[in-house]
């Protein structure tokens, strides 16, 4: 470890040991990259994302009180109608009486169950092809929601539950594909059955099936948005970050702390998500919109190159402002961008730097290219040197 890299420790830890956390300075440290010895990282991003307050004294508290509030979600949203009745005393005929799988009634719980299978189908499609190019995710995790998985309760596992279904995908895709392709090409594909997934033994639970708990619990809580194709890519790199971290304690968390983590950055990004406010200031036409704004001022000759071949932003840009760019690199350069994006004072402004710098580093690329070329380019971004496109970012922000 170089003597710069822990001096660097040395600044954060001097920052996060104060009574009351100095924000502004955490945003500095952490703009230029978090290290992730120690669990920097980790306790970084939960105070930037506000899931954490600034008075270190209330973190236990406040911790202990949002786990216990997550378990309850898993138990109010997860266990299959009439279950839990049961397991209070009440017999299984008395549940079924009162509210059977045909019931017409709108408000029946079965109905509501049959309704959120929908959902579920959809988010279970996405997370099992998760980072496909790192195995974590089908690995099995070290702490097991033991709620779920006691073989003393008769709760089914939302994997379980997807087996079950005969529900169809075409029937549930809530995605924004109308607009451009969510996914990159130079992602693998994962296996497409679920019978070429590594069937885990009982008791044990795969990380994209805990990711898969926690989209489905954000959209029941959010029925508004509920859930769209894309989510995943940002719960991904969040629970990879907190179910590494090296503070076993922390570690154990990993799913709740999570949880509320993405939903903090959802209410700053969700208007991303909703198509009724693509075409208004805050949607994200505009922020394409403000991307190409942003190139025309720094780069005039790219600027009317794109314009020239009719390349629009919903072609590329689309995908790069929705899923924070988790599609256009390998995880560990993307919670690497995601460090400076969470220290972004303005709240993701840098983002459309970032876009703007990936456009003018592949600028001679793009001035010789012809259509087809461009758009390959841009669909598969070819430079992965994420230090240089944030310093790239940097001086566009800085020339203002």
């Amino acid at each position: 470890m170089s003597s710069l890299h822990k001096s660097r420790i040395a600044d954060f830890q001097e920052v996060l040991k104060e009574p009351t956390i100095a924000l502004e300075k955490l945003q500095e440290l952490s703009f230029s990259g978090i290290p992730c010895e120690g669990g920097l990282r980790c306790l970084c991003w939960k105070i930037l994302l506000n899931y954490l307050p600034l008075e270190r004294a209330s973190w236990t508290s406040i911790l202990a009180k949002q786990r216990e509030l997550y378990s309850q979600f898993l138990r109010e949203m997860i266990i299959q109608p009439g279950i839990a009745k049961a397991n209070m005393g009440v017999s299984r005929e008395d549940v079924t009486f009162e509210d059977h799988p045909l019931n017409p009634n709108p408000d029946s719980r079965w109905n509501t169950y049959f309704r959120d299978n929908e959902v579920l189908l959809q988010i279970d499609k996405d997370v099992r092809r998760l980072c496909p190019d790192i195995s974590f995710f089908q690995r099995a995790t070290e702490y097991p929601c033991l709620l779920i998985l006691d073989p003393q309760n008769e709760f089914e596992t939302l994997r379980k539950r997807v087996e079950q279904t005969t529900l169809k995908s075409q029937t549930v895709a809530r995605n924004r594909s109308g607009v451009t392709n969510m996914c990159s090409p130079h992602k693998n594909n994962a296996p497409s059955s679920l019978n070429e997934y590594e069937v885990l033994p009982n008791g044990c639970e795969a990380h994209w099936e805990v990711v898969e708990r926690i989209l489905f619990i954000y959209a029941k809580l959010n029925p508004g948005i509920a859930y769209v194709q894309g989510m995943n890519e940002i719960v991904g790199p969040l629970y990879y970050t907190f179910a590494t971290d090296p503070n076993s304690e922390w570690k154990e968390h990993a799913e709740a702390d999570t949880f509320f983590c993405f939903t903090n950055l959802m209410a700053e990004i969700r208007d991303n998500f909703i198509k009724s406010l693509d075409d208004s200031q805050c949607g994200i036409t505009y922020k394409m919109e403000k991307v190409y704004s942003t190139l025309k001022d720094k780069d005039m000759e790219l600027y009317l190159k794109l314009q020239e071949q009719n390349i629009k932003p919903q072609f590329f840009a689309f995908r790069w402002l929705t899923l924070l760019l988790s599609q256009e690199f390998l995880l560990p350069d993307v919670i690497r961008i995601w460090d400076s994006l969470f220290a972004d004072a303005s709240r993701f402004d840098f983002l459309l730097l970032v876009c703007c710098a990936m456009l003018v580093l592949i600028r001679e690329q793009l001035l010789e290219g012809d259509f087809t070329v461009n758009m390959r380019l841009l669909q598969d971004y070819p430079i992965t040197d994420v230090c240089q496109i944030l310093q790239k970012a940097k001086e566009l922000q800085d020339s203002k």
